[in-house]
């Protein structure tokens, strides 16, 4: 038998296989595809303190190897979420994860402290790295002291497990990690999506309506490798890892270069049963390469 489970922080995870937000709803659109209590966990669509209408359409596009999206949040706040949300996800039968956003210290916070009071949501996720709003979002995760002042905000009204999201969009990603570890951060998850554009030749006018957006997908795994091996290497506490996921060996090389768990994101667009593939994926190579447990496998990159 090859013993998949890991525990990061407090969470117990029956594998390292995680969605990521944006890309998964708040998995009860998925419910018809998988049985979601098989997955290590779930990171629901990023919650606001208010209403976020997003950005104007367009607001996604296709792009060699990856894609384009400039969906700036939309959601319908904390408050409903709370109401109207919460209760069709509590019960499943895995770590419900929330991904919060803000535009201000104060909104993170106040929505913090909201996630906080749910009993069945054991850690939160900081979104302190989305390119693709005016406001906030990414403008706290470029400048290390106001990624360390935003995540000790939190943390002090947070008590469970606070993810802290990193962006890829920075000079130096090692001294974002540490900066997010000052202020709290028991657990960081890395990379959000890098900063591209695309142009229709034709028109001579960019594709997406904020003419910039959040490229993801298997263009940027490169990219997402690197941080996670040089952020594993600089901080003490677990790395969730992701960019470019789209099957179990990817997934394994992401666990080699210190990941303890990975999420999965633009491939559910692709095929909304991948997850599962992946979990699969992962037991088969384990069973292959004689690896009794995937703990063995994490920071394992022989170099």
């Amino acid at each position: 038998m090859i013993d998949l489970s890991i525990k990061i922080g407090h969470l117990n995870m029956k594998n390292p296989v995680m969605t990521a937000s944006g890309t998964f709803g708040y998995g009860e659109e998925y419910r018809d595809f998988l049985d979601l209590g098989r997955l290590g966990g779930i990171v629901v669509k990023a919650v606001t303190g208010n209403n976020r209408d997003g950005n104007a359409y367009p607001r996604m596009a296709e792009t060699p190897s990856g894609m384009l999206n400039s969906v700036g949040l939309q959601n319908k706040g904390v408050d409903y979420f709370v109401k109207e949300i919460y209760p069709l996800i509590k019960d499943f039968d895995t770590n419900v994860i929330v991904n919060i956003s803000g535009s201000t210290i104060e909104e993170y916070v106040a929505v913090a402290e909201k996630i906080n009071e749910l009993e069945n949501i054991p850690a939160i996720e900081l979104n302190i790295s989305c390119p693709n709003v005016k406001q906030g979002g990414m403008a706290f995760g470029t400048i290390s002291s106001t990624a360390t002042e935003v995540t000790a905000a939190v943390r002090k009204v947070y008590k469970k497990d606070l993810i802290v999201k990193l962006s890829p969009n920075v000079t130096s990603i090692q001294e974002m990690a540490k900066a997010v570890v000052d202020g709290g951060a028991d657990i960081i998850s890395l990379i959000n999506t890098l900063l591209g554009m695309a142009i229709d030749a034709d028109k001579r006018r960019p594709v997406l309506s904020t003419v910039t957006g959040g490229l993801s997908g298997p263009a940027i795994k490169p990219v997402a490798l690197r941080m996670v091996w040089q952020v594993s290497k600089a901080v003490k506490v677990p790395v969730i890892g992701m960019g470019g996921i789209m099957n179990a060996t990817d997934a394994i090389e992401f666990i080699l270069a210190g990941a303890s768990a990975v999420q999965v994101g633009t491939a559910n667009f692709i095929d909304p049963g991948v997850t599962m593939k992946i979990v699969e994926g992962i037991e088969a190579w384990c069973g292959l390469h004689k690896v009794g447990s995937v703990k063995e496998l994490v920071g394992g990159l022989i170099s």
